[in-house]
């Protein structure tokens, strides 16, 4: 029998069972009476000063290349399908505009994200981007604009591109505008708050961060000034290692992040229905059992293939190479078994052909204790392989 047939009524058996509606969304409808949906019930959070009110599970839709599983994520009540531009070439927006034609706008949300360097046509670039995502989105607007994969607070507060967006949410265009960020998350986060501007955080939460303390006392600064919060990369790289025999526990990951109440919801890649299940149990029961507790006190310490994202490694390169970007590369090609998403992570770089060819050995010291010379060197093959060998 065909394993998909099968997690495919396993999903439904788990909607049809759960049957509660979710409560109203942001304009006040109830998006399961008004789709006829069969949804799992779930805590819900406020976003913020947004006032919308989510599930504490949403999709991060990053790595999903069919309709199948975001259909089957919108029949069981998520609500929120965040996205970006560069994903997948732009066809990971195009897959949602095709999906979500003649669906009702007031029964899901769309979250993008445009990623754009300081410079001097910054934010003419970052709206040509923009306008292309609309087209591939088949909408007028967005509920969040991310002003994308920020590290350093004069990116959160570089004016060009800050008025562009305060424009496009004075047009109706982008609902909310929000920072996401990979690096530095309590830098940029209280960069965020300060600016005043921005009314939602995306940022890398999950048990390995080494700067828990400190990402945890921005969130509830955060949470404090009235910005909505949303959680990424909790499953720390999917995999412990490598070869795939330590595969990070995803319903715990998820669990320990919700534990936070200044988490309002949490967008985990699922790209399967057996890991959409996994997310939905979670979600319905979000209490942590002794053994999720259990392989969360005994991994915490255990990096994986998740960079920390400290850039003490750049001050070390004689290169001055984007070192942490380096390694989420190699994170996606080996813990989300994506070479397509690592491709396009290497591509943005615009990294030198062999960039590690002009030291004869590392002296980078890394806090995770990576092989950064040897990972480096792994995982920029990738740059030279035709997309077409990549699946």
């Amino acid at each position: 029998m065909n394993p998909n047939f099968v997690n495919r009524r396993k999903f439904i058996k788990l909607s049809v069972a759960a049957g509660a509606s979710i409560a109203a969304n942001y304009a006040g409808v109830q998006a399961a009476e008004n789709v006829g949906r069969k949804t799992v019930a779930m805590p819900e959070r406020i976003l913020g000063r947004t006032n919308i009110k989510l599930p504490i599970l949403s999709m991060g839709v990053m790595r999903a290349d069919n309709q199948a599983i975001v259909r089957a994520a919108y029949h069981s009540g998520i609500f929120m399908f965040d996205t970006a531009n560069g994903y997948q070439n732009g066809k990971n927006e195009e897959m949602l505009g095709e999906f979500f034609t003649g669906k009702k706008r007031e029964s899901f949300m769309l979250a993008t994200k445009v990623k754009e360097s300081v410079g001097d046509d910054a934010a003419s670039k970052f709206l040509e981007k923009f306008e292309i995502s609309m087209k591939r989105l088949k909408t007028d607007h967005v509920e969040i604009l991310y002003y994308h994969a920020l590290s350093r607070p004069e990116e959160v507060n570089f004016s060009p591109v800050v008025e562009a967006m305060v424009k496009l949410k004075e047009a109706g265009r982008a609902k909310y505008l929000g920072v996401s960020t990979h690096s530095n998350e309590p830098g940029v986060i209280n960069a965020a708050i300060d600016n005043g501007n921005y009314d939602v955080v995306l940022t890398s939460y999950n048990f390995t961060q080494s700067h828990r303390g400190e990402l945890d006392k921005a969130l509830e600064r955060a949470v404090n000034a009235g910005l909505g919060t949303v959680a990424m990369k909790t499953m720390a790289g999917g995999y412990l290692d490598r070869e795939h025999t330590r595969k990070v526990n995803a319903k715990a990951a998820l669990k320990w992040a919700w534990q936070n109440p200044h988490i309002h919801t949490a967008i985990p890649g699922f790209t399967s229905f057996d890991e959409l299940e996994e997310c939905l149990e979670a979600a319905a029961h979000p209490e942590l059992s002794e053994e999720e507790r259990e392989f969360i006190a005994s991994t915490s310490c255990q990096h994986g293939l998740y960079c920390q994202g400290c850039k003490s490694c750049i001050a070390q390169c004689p290169e001055k190479l984007p070192i942490p970007d380096i390694m989420r590369a190699y994170m996606y090609n080996y813990g989300y078994n994506s070479p397509m998403l690592a491709k396009s992570t290497l591509l943005e770089l615009n990294l030198a052909d062999h960039p590690c060819r002009k030291c004869a050995s590392c002296k980078v010291t890394c806090t995770n204790g990576f092989q950064i010379a040897e990972k480096i060197s792994d995982i920029t093959r990738l740059q030279y392989i035709p997309k077409d060998f990549l699946v």
